[in-house]
C-alpha cells in the first residue's frame, strides 16, 4: 500500500469565545457585591475608567438623546452581546470618541444627593466560639503544659463545639501523658456554653444533664441507652424498660428537648447578610412595574484625559497610543457589559411579571409553574442566558423577597386539568401538617390521602422529598406525648 500526501480543503464552524464575551457572560452571574468589588478592581487595573461624581455629572458631562435611548432598560430592539469585532486592529477611535458618550447606565431615578455612610461602617466583629473559649483559658488556673494541650484542644473543635480529634492524636502530638488530656478535656468541657468539646451528641447532653439541679436520673439514663428510641418519640418502651409511668418518660422528654445539642451553635456560622433586592416590583395604577435598585453600584466613565491623547489636536507617543487604545477598548467594552447586564435583568424581571401575575395579586398558592425557556423564548434570548441572571439575584414584591430562581417551578397537573407549581404544593402542605394534631401528626401516606381530596394527586416518594426540603421530620418524629 503506497503511502502519499494529498492537500485538501476543508470547511468547519468554530465557536470562539472572545475575551470580551467571556466578560460579558461573568457579569451576567456576578452578585451585586461581587460586581462592586469588580469594578473596583477594574478601576484599579484600567487608568482610563473613573467614578462620576454624580452631583456634577450634568454639569460636565451632558447626556445626547442617542445615549439617553441606550440607556434605557425598556429598549426591546437590544439583542445579546455577541463579542464580535473586538479584534479589529484598525478602527476610527477618534471619531468614535466624539460620538459615544462614556458615561455608564442612566440609573431610573434620580437620588436626593445626600452621600449616605458605608454600610462597611455598621459592621463589627463577632466573636468567635475559639476566642471565647481562649478567652476561658487564659483565666483557668493550668500549667503552662495544661494550657498548650486545652489551646490544642479549643484548635480542633468544629463550628458546633464538636471536638474531632481523638484524646489519643492529641496526647502523641502534644506528647503529653493521656491522663493530662483526658483531665484537661473534662476541665475544658466545663466552660460556657456546656457541653463544649463533646465527642458525641451523647456525651454533650449528659454533660448538661450533669449540670442541672437537681438532676433527672431518669433523662440521664434515656439519654445513655434509650436515645434512638427517644428519637422516634416510642414512649412506652422506654417507659417499660426504665419500669416508669409514661408520663414520667415524657418529662424527661421535655426535659432534654431543652438542651443544646450545638453548643457552638451561638457563635459558629458565617454572620447573616442582608439581602439587598436587584429588582423592585412595585403596582401602580393597577399594572405592576419593575425598577432596578442601581443603589452601590459605581457609574464610569472614560477619563477626559487619555481622550484628549487620543484626538487629532494632542498626539502623543505611538507605543502609549497604542496602550491607551488597548485600554480604552476594555473600559468601553466593560461599560457596555453592564449596560447589556442591566437591561436583561430588567427583561427577565418583566417576563417573570408577566407569567406569575396572579402569584403578585393573590400569593404563592397562585405560582405557577414556569421554565427557563418560557422566558427565554418570551425576550428572545438563550435560555443559559436566563439561567445567569438569574442566578442569586433577588426581587421585592408585594409578596416578599424572593430570587428570582424561585418563580420558575416545574407542573403538577390536578385531576381538573390545572396545573400547580410545585413551591404551590409545598406550601399547602407546610400548612396541613402546621394544623396537624401533635398527638397524631399525618404518616406521608395519609398526606396523598388529603391532597387526592383537593384533586391534587402525588406520589409519597414525592411527599417525602418535599418534606426533606423544607426540612419537615417524619410522623414518627413529630409526634408529641403528653
Amino acid at each position: 500500500m503506497a503511502i502519499e500526501l494529498k492537500q485538501t480543503l476543508k470547511l468547519t464552524q468554530q465557536l470562539v469565545i472572545t475575551p470580551q464575551l467571556q466578560q460579558a457572560i461573568r457579569l451576567l452571574q456576578l452578585t451585586r457585591l461581587e460586581l462592586v468589588d469588580m469594578l473596583s478592581q477594574e478601576m484599579k487595573e484600567n487608568p482610563l475608567l473613573e467614578e462620576v461624581d454624580e452631583a456634577k455629572e450634568f454639569e460636565d458631562e451632558p447626556v445626547t438623546e442617542g445615549t439617553e435611548e441606550t440607556s434605557s432598560p425598556s429598549n426591546d430592539r437590544l439583542s445579546e452581546v455577541k463579542g464580535e469585532g473586538e479584534g479589529v486592529k484598525e478602527f476610527d477611535w477618534e471619531n468614535y470618541l466624539e460620538n459615544y458618550n462614556m458615561v455608564s447606565y442612566q440609573r431610573q431615578t434620580d437620588g436626593d444627593g445626600e452621600e449616605r455612610p458605608s454600610f462597611e461602617n455598621f459592621l463589627s466583629k463577632k466573636t468567635t466560639l475559639t476566642d471565647h473559649l481562649h478567652w476561658q483559658l487564659q483565666l483557668s488556673r493550668f500549667t503552662e503544659t495544661e494550657e498548650r494541650v486545652g489551646a490544642w484542644i479549643v484548635g480542633n473543635l468544629d463550628e458546633d463545639g464538636y471536638l474531632k480529634v481523638s484524646v489519643e492524636d492529641i496526647s502523641a502530638e502534644m506528647q503529653a501523658p493521656l491522663e493530662l488530656v483526658e483531665g484537661v478535656l473534662r476541665r475544658v468541657q466545663q466552660f460556657d456554653p456546656l457541653g463544649v468539646a463533646a465527642r458525641e451528641l451523647k456525651e454533650c447532653l449528659l454533660i448538661q444533664l450533669e449540670q442541672m439541679t437537681p438532676r433527672d436520673s431518669i433523662a440521664e439514663k434515656i439519654v445513655s441507652e434509650y436515645l434512638h428510641l427517644l428519637k422516634n418519640r416510642n414512649y412506652a418502651v422506654i417507659a417499660k424498660r426504665l419500669g416508669v409511668s409514661t408520663e414520667r418518660v415524657s418529662r424527661a422528654a421535655f426535659v432534654i428537648s431543652k438542651l443544646e445539642p450545638k453548643p457552638g451553635r451561638a457563635f459558629g456560622g458565617e454572620v447573616a447578610q442582608e439581602i439587598i433586592p436587584d429588582v423592585y416590583i412595585y403596582k401602580l395604577e393597577g399594572d405592576y412595574v419593575v425598577h432596578l435598585n442601581d443603589e452601590g453600584i459605581p457609574r464610569l466613565r472614560v477619563n477626559t484625559f487619555y481622550k484628549n491623547i487620543l484626538s487629532e489636536s494632542r498626539p502623543g507617543v505611538e507605543g502609549d497610543r497604542k496602550y491607551i487604545q488597548e485600554k480604552l477598548r476594555s473600559a468601553v467594552w466593560l461599560i457596555r457589559s453592564i449596560h447589556q447586564r442591566q437591561r436583561t435583568i430588567y427583561k427577565v424581571a418583566k417576563s417573570i411579571v408577566k407569567f406569575q401575575r396572579d402569584f403578585l395579586d393573590k400569593g404563592i398558592q397562585h405560582l405557577k409553574p414556569l421554565v427557563l425557556r418560557d422566558v427565554a423564548e418570551d425576550i428572545q434570548m438563550h435560555e443559559s442566558t436566563i439561567s445567569r441572571v438569574t442566578h442569586n439575584k433577588y426581587a421585592h414584591t408585594p409578596q416578599g423577597i424572593y430570587e428570582l430562581k424561585f418563580f420558575f417551578n416545574t407542573g403538577i397537573t390536578s385531576t381538573e386539568g390545572d396545573s400547580l407549581a410545585s413551591e404551590s404544593v409545598k406550601n399547602l402542605l407546610r400548612e396541613i401538617i402546621t394544623k396537624e394534631d401533635p398527638r397524631k401528626p399525618y404518616s406521608d401516606e395519609k398526606l396523598v390521602d388529603i391532597l387526592k381530596g383537593m384533586n391534587i394527586h402525588i406520589a409519597r416518594r414525592t411527599i417525602s422529598k418535599y418534606r426533606e426540603m423544607m426540612k419537615i421530620l417524619s410522623s414518627n418524629e413529630r409526634r408529641k406525648v403528653y
